[in-house]
């Protein structure tokens, strides 16, 4: 009988789980990622055996969005649930939330009485990172795509909230009417034309409905802004992300619905927020 083989040692062990690691970044940068290094430790972190990290690595070399690949995505220190085919939050959408939070804050909104609406919520990452800043607040979230509700529904339980599936303020209660404290409405503004410009990540594996914000990118801006009046508490406001260029018209649309509007910009995410808020008595 042939004698047992001796077990690797700890530096043949690392030297081993190097080596993989190396051939896994060749892969990626080959496939043209930018942070081949970051994404490989990520990869290798979340697999649960080597099958499934090959598998992991194919899909991510065959194009598919890291995010979708892993299962989730970081956005506001939480790990959201991302399916395939769900948008996936940006990191410039961070800023939304924190003059989202920044607004409740100065209107004595937070706490678990806050009233919070996620409109195009996708993962329902927006809604589930601001209910956490705002120590559990009542939060509602809406999506037209099954696909997304179904993974916002899976983030925003964990912060006691509830997601309807249908078109805007649509499926919403009508006892939100006048109590909305932050409305979100992180709406999909790329101009139609524009949209197969963008990424083949976003445009092939992403819902089409969460980029196409119509002929110059504001159609959806404009739906949720003339209906939010309705819906928003005295004091309560509206925030939308859009482009920088986006952004004087956004100002106009929101203030011709009788909100007051302002602008709040971040240079380091590159990111452009409209706020609008509904007047006291």
């Amino acid at each position: 009988m042939s004698a047992p083989l001796p077990a690797p040692s700890p530096s043949s062990s690392a030297s081993s789980a190097s080596s993989a690691e190396s051939v896994i970044v060749t892969r990626l940068r080959a496939a043209g990622c930018v942070f081949a290094e970051d994404e490989a430790r990520l990869l290798i972190s979340t697999a649960a055996t080597p099958d499934d990290l090959a598998a992991m690595v194919d899909r991510r070399v065959g194009g598919l969005p890291l995010e979708h690949v892993l299962g989730w995505a970081e956005f506001c220190g939480l790990r959201i649930a991302v399916d395939p085919g769900v948008f996936v939050p940006r990191r410039r959408t961070e800023f939304l939330v924190r003059q989202a939070a920044a607004t409740a804050l100065a209107a004595a909104f937070a706490g678990p009485g806050a009233v919070v609406v996620d409109l195009c919520c996708g993962s329902g990452a927006l809604g589930a990172a601001l209910a956490g800043i705002l120590d559990r607040a009542e939060l509602h979230a809406a999506d037209i795509d099954p696909a997304a509700v179904r993974c916002a529904r899976r983030n925003v339980a964990a912060v006691g909230g509830r997601v309807y599936e249908g078109d805007l303020y649509g499926p919403l209660p009508a006892a939100l009417l006048g109590r909305v404290d932050v409305l979100l409405a992180n709406v999909p503004y790329v101009p139609t034309e524009e949209v197969g410009l963008l990424p083949p990540e976003a445009r092939i594996h992403e819902a089409r409905v969460a980029l196409d914000g119509g002929a110059d990118g504001l159609d959806v801006l404009r739906r949720v802004t003339a209906e939010a009046p309705r819906w928003l508490a005295p004091g309560g406001s509206l925030l939308v992300e859009t482009s920088e260029h986006q952004a004087a018209r956004a100002v106009e649309t929101v203030a011709g619905s009788g909100l007051i509007p302002r602008v709040a910009r971040s240079d380091e995410l590159y990111a452009t927020v409209v706020v609008g808020t509904m007047p006291a008595p």
